[in-house]
């Protein structure tokens, strides 16, 4: 059975709304909240981007039984890779281990607000040396490290939970695979890609979680929801390779000024038919994944949106 999880999108919500819809996703049944960690919203509608660590740190005080998990932070600008290893580690033991770090190589819209954005080969580099020093600084080890990019002339991290921070990393291609398969202890995908999940098994995977994560919208207006995901959403459909240049949200509005929203309703189920949205989530139980987050798309509407899952959409999902 797949483990379902449920967002917390930082680019739609503010600090004290989301660490409530952590509690609520908690009572309504749900296994696994993950935070977004952005600077920046993609677009000016969505009007949010609270610091992710302080609501996580926020929402483990403020649940018991939820795993919690950074989907993802970049540890090649905004914070170097030392100071990563160490918010990861209080806030594994605040939530009293059930913390899992998920790293990604990051996004020009958030990364580029301390300097520069590297380019796309260098930015790899930095992310390699980055998973070289975090590892064994959340492992226990005293890190001395001098590489290309970072310098550690000794960090060690005195508070740590008993059991290593899990540590995951998001990945698109095969180059990203072998850096999960080598230093991860589970990988991310936003898409249904099984040959993603044959890539991370092959570099040394096999048989670690696999995460996943998946944007819906419920409500009982399948025309609204539509609405809604052309409204804050409509970026989905450009790709990675294009949604990790773009600078700000102003950029994002002119990539996207001609996305229609019958174009963004075929990549995100919208409305309140179930039988849409678990065909939705059974293309990533089919591709293999082990766990999938859902976005219900839209600021307004949480509240609804846990009260269904936790009467209707967790109890199907669990049937299959």
């Amino acid at each position: 059975m797949v483990t379902v999880g449920y967002t917390l999108m930082t680019e739609q919500s503010g600090p004290k709304e989301l660490v409530d819809y952590a509690v609520r996703a908690e009572e309504a049944g749900f296994d696994l909240a993950v935070i977004s960690d952005h600077y920046y919203p993609w677009l000016d509608s969505q009007g949010h981007a609270p610091y992710a660590w302080s609501v996580l740190g926020a929402a483990a005080h403020a649940t018991s039984r939820i795993e919690l998990m950074s989907f993802v932070t970049c540890p090649i600008r905004r914070y170097h890779p030392a100071v990563v290893a160490q918010k990861a580690s209080t806030v594994a033991l605040l939530a009293d281990g059930r913390f899992t770090l998920g790293l990604g190589a990051g996004e020009n819209l958030n990364e580029h607000v301390v300097g520069d954005w590297p380019h796309v080969q260098q930015r790899h580099d930095m992310f390699e040396e980055a998973l070289q020093i975090i590892r064994p600084l959340l492992d226990g080890d005293t890190v001395t490290y001098s590489g290309d990019h970072f310098e550690v002339p000794e960090a060690y991290l005195w508070d740590r939970p008993e059991r290593p921070v899990p540590m995951a990393v998001a990945v698109s291609g095969p180059s990203s695979c072998e850096l999960a398969g080598e230093y991860a202890d589970a990988v991310i995908a936003v898409e249904p890609k099984p040959e993603l999940l044959e890539l991370f098994d092959r570099a040394g995977g096999a048989g670690k979680p696999r995460y996943g994560q998946l944007p819906i919208c419920y409500g009982p207006d399948e025309a609204e929801c539509r609405k809604i995901v052309h409204d804050q959403f409509r970026w989905t459909g450009l790709g990675w390779k294009v949604n990790a240049e773009l600078p700000g949200p102003d950029s994002f509005a002119s990539a996207t000024q001609f996305v229609r929203e019958e174009d963004v309703a075929q990549l995100v189920p919208c409305g309140p038919d179930i039988e849409q949205h678990v065909e939705a989530f059974k293309k990533y139980a089919d591709a293999g994944f082990t766990h999938l987050a859902l976005v219900q798309v839209g600021g307004q509407g949480q509240e609804m949106f846990l009260d269904w899952a936790r009467d209707q959409l967790l109890p199907r999902l669990r049937e299959l």
